[in-house]
């Protein structure tokens, strides 16, 4: 009898040992997930006050060159209409880069509050949508100088005409001007950008080559992360706020895609994004409407 006793008191013993040992490791589970989560709260201060500090310069000042230029324009002479025209080109490139900021400060915060929108897949002409990212540039590269060079080596769609392919628009847009603004911000003067769009493996490819500054290998390694900058001085002549290339990232993912860089200090970036196809089934085709920003090449800026 005692010997049984021995027995269930050992056994009783053995299961509260791995209950214990169980519970310990659901302890240990929850203790990481606090971790993370007050990591993931700090980390929430941390965004939401860089920001701030850094999106309002990014607003503020455009709003205020517009406003100081459209007031400047009705105390124009009808005889000086020239300072006009180079009034409102300054103003276009104001407002031009206050609508991509915003654009980008509207998808972090939807990628911050865990809202991404699904893909809004269309029909879409790529060269067309291509071609548009490019002139909206067109105003920005003029005053370094720089020429943007389309390398296109898509010639015809299945129906012999124009390369349609299925995809998200504006999120496609949206990653392309990241990228095509990055690599006019870091190129020297009087440079170029070559954007090159490919398929390969029924996936498309569009790589944007820069000659400018370059990305050192160790910063190659966070310039997808939010708010990181590789140039932190407060006197850099290459302002932003470091949502561009994270948003990029983000955006990428979505589409099922990926995105590379290859780059060396002092001699250029090379950023490639490979998007395929989606397998929705559509109905509608996407021409963009302002493929073509009317600008008049004859109009001299400055």
């Amino acid at each position: 009898m005692n010997n049984l006793s021995d027995k269930q008191l050992l056994k009783e013993l053995k299961a509260r040992l791995d209950e214990r040992g169980a519970l310990e490791e659901k302890l240990d589970a929850l203790n990481r997930e606090y971790q993370m989560v007050c990591k993931r709260l700090k980390d929430s201060e941390a965004l939401k006050g860089h920001f701030i500090s850094n999106v309002t310069n990014e607003i503020v000042n455009p709003f205020t060159s517009i406003i100081g230029l459209s007031k400047s324009i009705l105390t124009v002479e009808k005889q000086d209409w020239k300072k006009v025209v180079s009034m409102v080109a300054l103003i276009h490139n104001e407002a031009f880069n206050l609508d991509f900021q915003l654009k980008n400060i509207f998808t972090a915060a939807k990628i911050e509050a865990g809202e991404m929108a699904n893909p809004n897949i269309s029909k879409v002409n790529i060269r067309t949508l291509v071609q548009g990212v490019i002139d909206g540039f067109i105003v920005v590269a003029r005053k370094m100088n720089i020429e943007i060079e389309l390398d296109y080596q898509i010639e015809f769609g299945l129906d012999g005409k124009n390369f349609y392919y299925k995809t998200d628009p504006e999120k496609l847009k949206q990653i392309l001007n990241n990228i095509l603004n990055n690599a006019i911000k870091y190129s020297y003067k009087d440079s170029k950008v070559i954007l090159k769009v490919w398929v390969d493996d029924d996936i498309l490819n569009i790589s944007i080559q820069d000659f400018g500054t370059g990305i050192s290998e160790k910063n190659q390694n966070i310039i997808f992360e939010r708010f990181k900058r590789l140039e932190t001085s407060i006197n850099s002549i290459n302002q932003g706020h470091g949502l561009g290339l994270s948003i990029t990232k983000a955006l990428v993912n979505v589409l099922n895609g990926q995105i590379d860089v290859k780059s060396q200090k002092g001699e250029g970036t090379i950023f490639t994004v490979s998007i395929p196809e989606s397998d929705a089934v559509i109905e509608s085709s996407f021409e963009d409407p302002f493929g073509d920003d009317g600008s008049d090449d004859d109009v001299d800026l400055f």
